[in-house]
């Protein structure tokens, strides 16, 4: 509908000269007025859109209003027609109940009693007419707002459809970037693999070496003298091998440290024989560790072997010879962003070739190393600083090219009294008695360590029974066998491992003590400590595996040992 059509007012009086006299007092003044002779016709015209509407009440007196009824209720919701109603002077009650229905209808009516001026009149349709157009322009203010709405959705639309591409980019972006980067990480895991092979390869072999060719010359000497040099030749090879599996373990911290009080002056001062085994000749060590330094917090085994490692780096980084200090300082009070107490410095310094910084940025890192291909296995100082960190301490490195370097060792002080037995490597060790301990039942699959081990049992005094697997051991039970300990190695074949064997063992003969071992139970230590079943961990000595053999079973109360069952 034009603004035009908004303005015009239609009238209906029907009886007499109202209809044509009010039409023409509007038009007269100003207004577009049409004057409607029937009500049909009003409300057809209705339709058309218009400004206001002039009634006279007996025009609608006995006429169907129902379609003009349901037109006044169809209107929008920003619409209310306004409706000015010319009244009678009939006050019959029934014509007063008729007016008040016809304004409940029409909703916005207004009512001018007959007389009426004619500027009465006019000034009423002019302010009904003003209160429209105000109505039209509401119209035309939820028409922009409703094009607006329509036009931000499909901006929304198109937007929210340009993300979508961008997301599935971006998602193929990353995908390829994913693909990428485990492509890097293989080439990553295959140079640290090539780098330990390597390593470890050079380092084993020469380990090997020094046992196959020992074994080998063994039965060629008649010397005792040579025979107790090439016997400890090869315990040495051995202790190095398992020192370098240690290495292996404790940069990934997966080696379980038993940290105790240790007495550093006492402990480290101890292995200058062990240094000069080591170490060349023209690389002299010098210790200044103070008798009031404090005892630490620490695996004294694994301080051992991390002490050892600084020493053979220093070594290494000293090729014309030099001099190695040791020294320990107590520091009270430590606090920094790592670390804070008490704690003890222990400090390795060379004289040698020194680091670069690119070098000493990457010295912790597994596998990096400067030595040639072959010469090392990387884990040094990657062990050192696992070892530092599972012992709540930390290491640092202080370096320059031509000047020496010194590697901080800080650990953390122990305020108990240390234990006077030394943990020292002993390469002369005393091999025990022949005596008559009981009967054990050895289950082990590898034949070749089954023997060892048989042979280490039979020097401790025991008769050996051996089972290949778990079920075998508990058949060997069933067979009603005189067993005094069952010695098992954790990892077998056959769906049963050593954990599940010994509760097995407890459930059909609790009077039989279990001693499990590994060469790396940190998977069933949790499950063996739980169970309280101790482990001996591969590789040990005699003497070990004789300490460890009388505390398995002294660990069962008396009156259960005597109580044997000879059925399962």
């Amino acid at each position: 509908m034009s603004p035009a059509r908004g303005h015009q007012v239609l009238v209906y009086a029907p009886i007499g000269r109202d209809g044509p006299a009010s039409t023409d007092l509007f038009r007269s003044s100003g207004l577009e007025a049409v004057n409607c002779r029937t009500l049909p016709e009003l409300v057809s015209a209705l339709n058309a859109g218009v400004g206001a509407v002039f009634l006279a009440e007996e025009g609608l007196f006995g006429k169907e209003t129902a379609p003009l009824a349901e037109w006044v209720e169809r209107q929008p919701p920003w619409s209310d027609l306004p409706f000015v109603m010319l009244t009678s002077h009939r006050e019959q009650q029934a014509v007063v109940a008729w007016r008040h229905r016809m304004v409940e209808i029409l909703r916005n009516v207004s009512l001018l009693e007959r007389p009426v001026q004619p500027i009465t009149l006019t000034s009423a349709i002019q302010s009904a007419i003003r209160a429209r157009r105000r109505q039209y322009e509401i119209r035309a203010l939820l028409e922009a707002r409703e094009q607006s709405a329509q036009e931000l959705e499909k901006l929304v639309v198109e937007r929210t459809r340009e993300l979508k591409d961008a997301n599935e980019q971006l998602r193929l972006e990353m995908n390829e970037r994913a693909r990428v980067e485990e492509t890097l990480r293989q080439a990553q895991k295959i140079e640290a693999i090539g780098q330990l092979t390597g390593g470890v390869a050079h380092d084993f072999n020469n380990l090997l070496m020094v046992i196959s060719g020992g074994l080998d010359m063994l039965d060629r000497q008649s010397d005792p003298n040579r025979r107790r040099r090439l016997m400890d030749g090869m315990i040495q090879a051995a202790q190095r091998g398992a020192s370098l599996t240690k290495q292996l373990l404790a940069f990934s911290r997966r080696q379980k440290l038993r940290p105790e009080p240790v007495d550093i002056a006492a402990q480290i001062g101890g292995m200058r024989e062990l240094l000069d085994r080591s170490l060349r000749g023209d690389v002299h060590v010098e210790f200044e560790l103070p008798d009031s330094l404090w005892p630490v917090e620490v695996d004294p085994g694994e301080l051992e072997l991390v002490f050892l490692n600084l020493a053979v780096n220093a070594r290494d980084a000293m090729p014309n010879g030099g001099t190695i200090l040791v020294r320990g300082e107590n520091l009270p009070g430590l606090n920094d962003d790592e670390i804070a107490g008490d704690y003890v410095r222990l400090s390795v310094i060379d004289t040698g070739v020194g680091m670069a910084p690119e070098i000493l940025s990457r010295v912790y890192e597994p596998f990096f190393t400067t030595k040639d291909v072959g010469k090392g296995s990387g884990l040094g100082l990657a062990q050192v600083h696992g070892f530092a960190t599972q012992s709540r301490g930390t290491v640092r490195i202080r370096s320059e090219v031509g000047r020496g370097t010194s590697i901080e060792l800080y650990l953390p002080r122990s305020y108990d009294l240390p234990s006077s037995e030394r943990h020292l490597i002993d390469l002369t060790r005393v091999r025990p008695k022949r005596s008559n301990q009981g009967q054990v039942l050895l289950v082990e699959d590898d034949d070749e360590v089954a023997a060892l081990v048989s042979e280490m049992l039979g020097q401790l005094g025991y008769e050996v029974t051996r089972a290949a697997s778990a079920a075998a051991a508990l058949g060997a039970l069933a067979d009603a066998r005189s067993v005094d300990v069952v010695f098992s190695d954790i990892m077998m074949p056959g769906g049963m491992n050593g954990v599940e064997l010994a509760r097995e063992i407890r459930k059909r003969r609790s009077d039989i003590p279990v001693l499990l071992t590994s060469g790396y139970a940190e998977a069933s230590a949790h499950d063996a400590h739980a169970a309280g079943i101790q482990i001996l961990a591969k590789p040990y000595h005699i003497e070990e595996l004789a300490a460890a053999l009388s505390a398995a079973r002294s660990s069962l109360q008396p009156e259960a040992g005597s109580k044997r069952s000879n059925s399962c």
